[in-house]
């Protein structure tokens, strides 16, 4: 597994997780929030999920369970000989920094889940199905669903990237929870979407499943625009402070 491991060694630790297609160089170091968050004293830790930028890249779907992605979360923190660290995942990012949460919950200091509403667990809220056929056509010429063809030109222009074993993490990693899972998230919660995010459902409705959590409104931002925007990153550290004072 590819990770980047940056800061103070003594400092409080921040895992990052990023979303589908994507890699921590283009969802973390790129964006900023390596640095920003350095420079708030942390230390960061972002990894290529399983599937993606410089880890491997198999075909099998079973390998990309939710459960066993969030068991390479934690398997890294314990390379690293780190305990607890609050955990930041993005999208698919956040789908396994829940799945932490809920399997792994001694590891979660707290849990930033962004770009993500009640598609968590809502059916209705988009159909991915198209989204895995439109990796597995020859050409995005031939991709008709149009949010497909967003993700497929995404993925086309990052390095390294594999679109049949995209589309097997696509597979599993879409999968729903329940709602009573999600009530059992016994950690600090923020839940952070764009105001014109039309993939990850209400967040407000998400907010009812998760007893305490809380809600960051990254205003006039799409769901792929959001994840680098000063807005987060502020919202994050507003989150930290609050938590030191309950």
């Amino acid at each position: 597994m590819a990770f980047y491991d940056v800061g103070d060694k003594s400092a409080p630790a921040i895992l990052l997780i990023h979303g589908f297609t994507s890699s921590y160089q283009i969802n973390w170091l790129s964006s900023g929030w390596v640095q920003f968050l350095c420079d708030q004293g942390f230390r960061v830790i972002a990894l290529d999920n399983l599937g993606h930028g410089k880890s491997d890249k198999p075909y099998s779907c079973v390998d990309y369970r939710l459960i066993f992605m969030a068991a390479d979360a934690v398997s890294l923190l314990d390379h690293l000989g780190i305990s607890k660290a609050h955990i930041i995942g993005y999208s698919m990012g956040a789908r396994i920094a829940c799945s932490t949460a809920l399997f792994y919950p001694t590891y979660a200091r707290s849990v930033v889940l962004g770009g993500v509403g009640s598609g968590l667990y809502d059916l209705e809220v988009i159909d991915w199905n198209p989204i895995i056929d439109s990796f597995l056509v020859p050409s995005i010429n031939d991709v008709q669903c149009p949010l497909g063809k967003k993700f497929r030109k995404f993925a086309e222009i990052v390095p390294g990237n594999d679109l049949k074993a995209l589309s097997s993490c696509l597979s599993m990693t879409r999968k729903l929870f329940h709602r009573d899972d999600l009530s059992r998230i016994d950690v600090p919660v923020l839940i952070a979407v764009g105001s014109q995010d039309d993939i990850a459902g209400s967040p407000q409705e998400l907010m009812s499943c998760i007893v305490g959590s809380q809600y960051l409104n990254i205003r006039n931002r799409d769901h792929m625009l959001a994840v680098g925007d000063m807005q987060f990153k502020q919202g994050v550290m507003e989150f930290y402070t609050r938590m030191k004072h309950r």
